[in-house]
């Protein structure tokens, strides 16, 4: 039976007077300051998405001598806690309507591209001889919600950072493609509005490269590929869940407890559709969750790039950037055959 951990608040560390922790401020202001600079980049650059400029900053702080040591705590406590609180609000975004609305069809696609793109490319990953770390991360990039679901399940792969890192540049490099190239063929194709949003939404990584593929079509298109996107972000639930579950299973604790299936971070996910769906929430209160959601995954990406090296990130290979051109190939051509099949 599934473990269900409760939810809890994130935890702050404290030192035995009651006090907050302070090893962890220098951390904490060198984040704050990331994402300032992040934030400043996207609306200088508005085709530069706020997390991707977060990441970048963050491997520039920790490839510098700007991260000293006595920042570390700060820093992982961003990658870590700051992160969980940006996936539980993450969940504000999207309303049980929204789902159902998108009829059987669609939905079918939606889960059909998501677990396909998800178990194929983890396959084809280990084929290629790269690790099981790093090719569950790839796979959860690609067929979910890129960088964050990377980071949501990136404490669950026992991957190494430099394979967080090729993972997050290599749905990164492929979701901007998409923007230019996924219109393109929408357009030499002739599809409708609907299935051009579907291909959209099904196939395109994170939100913000989803709103720019799609606004290419108008209106109409980008509603139907936010509506399809949003229902991917919904598929991370049972995703972690089932990464657990393996996990547990092949890699046990040392006392034998099983951890808990489902994090309470992701269990806050779903809270958080519960409440939007219920209508509890005004207008304002959802925007303001959205712009907190925004900042917390921006300062978590700052933490997550901080903790990047460069010159072990290298050492990889080239293999990885193959896996993301196929990974690529994989979630296009499968949600693109389903939309002509059953749109």
């Amino acid at each position: 039976m599934a473990v269900i951990e409760r939810p809890t608040l994130p935890e702050i560390p404290f030192v035995p007077n009651g006090g907050p922790d302070r090893s962890l401020v220098p951390g904490l202001v060198l984040v704050g300051l990331g994402t300032l600079a992040a934030t400043a980049v996207n609306q200088i650059f508005s085709g530069v998405s706020t997390l991707l400029a977060a990441v970048v900053i963050g491997a520039l702080i920790g490839n510098s001598h700007v991260a000293a040591p006595d920042t570390t705590p700060g820093l992982k406590f961003s990658a870590k806690t700051i992160l969980r609180v940006g996936v539980v609000l993450l969940g504000l975004r999207l309303s049980i309507g929204q789902v159902t609305d998108l009829g059987v069809q669609t939905l079918a696609i939606v889960v059909g591209t998501t677990g396909l793109t998800f178990f194929g490319v983890q396959w084809l990953g280990r084929r290629m001889g790269l690790s099981p770390a790093l090719s569950l991360l790839v796979g959860t990039g690609f067929s979910i919600c890129g960088l964050s679901a990377i980071a949501a399940v990136e404490g669950s792969s026992d991957a190494e950072e430099e394979e967080v890192a090729a993972a997050m540049g290599l749905v990164t490099l492929f979701g901007t493609l998409a923007i230019f190239t996924i219109p393109a063929l929408a357009a030499t194709l002739g599809l409708t509005d609907q299935q051009f949003g579907t291909w959209v939404g099904a196939s395109v990584h994170d939100t913000a490269q989803v709103v720019a593929a799609a606004s290419a079509g108008g209106s109409s298109v980008l509603a139907v590929a936010i509506a399809v996107k949003l229902t991917r972000v919904l598929l991370l639930a049972p995703i972690v869940a089932g990464v657990n579950l393996n996990r547990s299973r092949t890699n046990p604790t040392a006392s034998g407890a099983s951890p808990a299936l489902v994090p309470a971070f992701v269990v806050g996910f779903m809270l958080m559709i519960l409440l939007r769906t219920s209508g509890l929430l005004s207008e304002q209160w959802l925007n303001t969750g959205k712009m907190v959601e925004g900042l917390a995954l921006t300062a978590a990406m700052v933490g997550l790039g901080a903790n990047v090296r460069i010159e072990k990130l290298r050492s990889l290979g080239p293999k990885p950037l193959v896996l993301g051109v196929l990974a690529w190939m994989v979630v296009a051509s499968i949600s693109l055959g389903a939309i002509l099949l059953l749109v």
